[in-house]
């Protein structure tokens, strides 16, 4: 169990939530493992196959307490809310923001400024970890680079002037990005970002692991009462979960490539995993994909220090905590959002 904002998360599978008089009680067969007042609580969020009274539920749609059920690999299955004040007004002054492009632009431009700076680090890491097996001077220049832009997204109100900062420092990230591999060279490298389909092993990979991320943070935001598919620097599309792709945004580094990359130069991973079809497109094998889904469900078990929260949290609870931030941000409880940053 963690308590993050006023959301208590509960995560221990295979538990029973329960009301006693004031408090929602978490049990594991006949012993209580929690106590929780529902007074201080804005939202629960569980994992796994948990249930819930309906004392409970009851209880929490009366308080607007939004109790929300996900799989134990966090996929959104469903959320019980009480009276839809609370969640109108936010989802309404979502909308406000999204059809305003000079709002969008503050809104969005520090979710950018923490994919560039996460980046950075990322780069400037492997400077540290590798200066013998990598070209430090290079990657330096990048660095560089990226911090200069930094500068320039802080203060920036246009979104299409956002859209090409974030662009170009996307670009200058990725021609140094096939320093960082390692290991199995000849199999896995990267000469550019390519999808729909992937051409490569490292495209295939990546692909994969934006798809989670991506489910991560729509499920994080739904859980929170956000529309995942109300975007700010990405514009509405039928069927795409706009805000969600926002917000993996200063994620995707941090949280997707270094888990690639590891997967490679640890050679958790090899070529034999992937094949190549008629089209060019590059796909996993079943095993391989296992892999990875096993080695992204062991990432999110380890915890890490939030930056911004100063919490000890799990880094599977990280798209949580910022989408309640985003919430917090909308609501106007916070000046601006506070991005993820990674060093």
């Amino acid at each position: 169990m963690k308590k993050l904002l006023n959301t208590l998360f509960v995560t221990t599978p295979d538990t029973y939530l329960s009301l006693d008089g004031e408090n929602i009680v978490i049990k594991n067969e006949e012993n209580v493992l929690a106590r929780y007042p529902l007074h201080n609580l804005e939202g629960v969020c569980t994992f796994g196959y948990a249930g819930a009274s309906p004392a409970l539920m009851g209880s929490c749609a009366e308080r607007n307490i939004a109790l929300t059920f996900m799989t134990r690999n966090g996929r959104f299955l469903a959320r019980v809310v009480g009276e839809s004040r609370g969640n109108v007004v936010l989802r309404k002054e979502q909308y406000r923001i999204s059809d305003n492009e000079r709002r969008s632009a503050l809104a969005a431009r520090n979710m950018i400024l923490g994919k560039i700076y996460n980046s950075k680090w990322i780069l400037e890491r492997a400077t540290r970890d590798y200066p013998l097996r990598i070209d430090v001077k290079r990657i330096k220049q990048v660095t560089a680079s990226l911090s200069e832009t930094m500068q320039v997204v802080r203060y920036v109100e246009d979104l299409e002037i956002l859209r090409g900062l974030e662009g170009a420092a996307a670009v200058q990230y990725n021609s140094v990005f096939d320093d960082l591999i390692l290991q199995q060279k000849e199999e896995f490298f990267f000469r550019g970002r390519n999808k729909r389909p992937p051409l490569d092993n490292v495209n295939a990979l990546l692909s994969f692991t934006y798809t989670l991320l991506s489910n991560d943070m729509k499920a994080a935001l739904e859980a929170v009462g956000l529309d995942a598919y109300v975007g700010f620097l990405h514009r509405d599309r039928p069927g795409r979960a706009s805000l969600a792709l926002d917000m993996m945004e200063e994620l995707r580094g941090v949280y997707a490539d270094r888990l690639v990359i590891s997967l490679i130069n640890k050679k958790l991973i090899n070529a034999k995993g992937f094949h190549r079809k008629e089209n060019g497109a590059v796909i996993m094998d079943e095993a391989t994909r296992k892999q990875v889904l096993t080695a992204w469900q062991e990432k999110k078990q380890e915890k890490i220090i939030h930056p911004y929260l100063n919490e000890k949290i799990s880094w599977g609870l990280v798209p949580y905590a910022q989408a309640l931030l985003l919430a917090r941000t909308i609501r106007g409880d916070l000046d601006e959002y506070p991005p993820f940053l990674w060093k």
